[in-house]
């Protein structure tokens, strides 16, 4: 099974008849969010440049924005609130949900909600009839692109149409066009928007001596710090020799294939020792939690910034000490509790002699005056 995103599924329908070199923008308003692809196509070679959403845009928008409007038209017409009556309310929502739904597939519909609500002159009902507006996202289109949208794919079918295509693609009944997606979310030494499939390596090495295993964790994200990222899996790479941190040399390896499936392997290359997970597309992540990441990211990525540069300024400090700075270190603290402990009990000893003086001046006063 592969899995593909549904706006580049679009921008496949839509570009499959274009013969000359272009860049087209494909934008879908969608059940929960609005998303943009933009391709450029050159002899049937589809490639994605960037895709992005906004997931604060989107289905449940159109259902507030139809709950309100049919509210303000029965307020206008029967002089009621229905905001005052919660069943009301909560029935015209319903009602104004799946108008939307119905309008994705036929340009009007009814709704009819007999005894909706009462007052003192009776029971009242609600009858209105709902259209599509077909000029609505052609004068949006203009107002951002300039021109009119392409009319030549059923805006209703080009999902569908796309994943047929790419399916095509992948049986391989379908030899003459190329599709270069991207990845929606940086991957580890992946960043996002690259290309795939795509393939890149990296070599790093054990974090303390004598390390006979190093555990490799795969994260999706924006955020600087691994921590913070979508956690994908982790895995365990066994029987490396031990040696001082430094020295081993482990190659990671994150391979991600056209239908964006990711692949992640450690070797030693050493021993020659290897081990690998395999992660779906995305990590199970929605449109919403990958807009969400990519918004997260930059809100902290100030504070980040100055965690790791003060991370770094530690790790470069443990770097530099030897084993005789440390014992130096040591040494010197050693050397000054001592001498607090002295300072301390010649305190201690002064306090209890000036007590004794004190006692026998008084001891001597008392005999004095038993004398006289």
């Amino acid at each position: 099974i592969s899995r593909r995103d549904y706006s580049t599924a679009a921008a496949l329908a839509y570009g499959l008849d274009k013969s000359e070199d272009k860049v087209i923008a494909v934008y879908d308003l969608g059940g929960g969010t609005f998303d943009i692809s933009i391709l450029e196509i050159q002899k049937a070679v589809f490639e994605v440049k960037s895709t992005r959403g906004d997931t604060f845009l989107g289905g449940e928008d159109f259902d507030e924005v139809l709950l309100w409007h049919i509210v303000k038209e029965f307020k206008r017409e029967m002089v009621v609130d229905l905001t005052r009556d919660n069943v009301a309310f909560q029935r015209v929502r319903e009602a104004a949900e799946k108008a939307k739904c119905e309008l994705s597939s036929s340009v009007q519909t009814d709704i009819n909600l007999p005894y909706l609500t009462m007052d003192s002159s009776g029971p009242k009902h609600l009858n209105m009839k709902l259209t599509r507006d077909a000029q609505g996202s052609a004068d949006c289109a203009g107002f951002f692109f300039g021109r009119a949208p392409s009319k030549a794919v059923n805006p209703d079918e080009a999902v569908a149409i796309g994943v047929a295509i790419q399916g095509g693609v992948l049986a391989v009944d379908i030899t003459d066009v190329l599709l270069l997606d991207v990845t929606p979310l940086s991957l580890g030494i992946e960043t996002l928007n690259t290309t795939i499939p795509t393939k890149k390596s990296q070599v790093f090495s054990a974090a303390a001596d004598d390390q006979t295993q190093v555990e490799t964790k795969v994260c999706q994200g924006e955020r600087e710090m691994a921590g913070d990222n979508k956690f994908l899996g982790q895995f365990t790479l066994i029987g490396i020799p031990p040696a001082p941190r430094g020295v081993p040399q482990i190659e990671v390896t994150f391979d991600i294939d056209a239908s964006g499936t990711i692949y992640v392997s450690a070797k030693d290359k050493g021993t020659g020792r290897e081990q690998q997970i395999v992660s779906q597309s995305s990590g199970g992540l929605s449109k919403d939690d990958i807009e969400n990441m990519v918004k997260n990211a930059q809100k902290y990525c100030n504070k980040l910034k100055e965690e790791i540069s003060k991370m770094r300024e530690l790790l470069a400090r443990k770097d530099s000490e030897t084993g005789e700075n440390i014992r130096q270190a040591a040494s010197s603290l050693q050397q000054a509790s001592l001498k607090l402990f002295e300072m301390a009990y010649k305190k201690m000893a002064s306090e209890r002699e000036g007590c004794g003086s004190s006692g026998t001046g008084e001891q001597k006063e008392d005999e004095k005056e038993e004398k006289q």
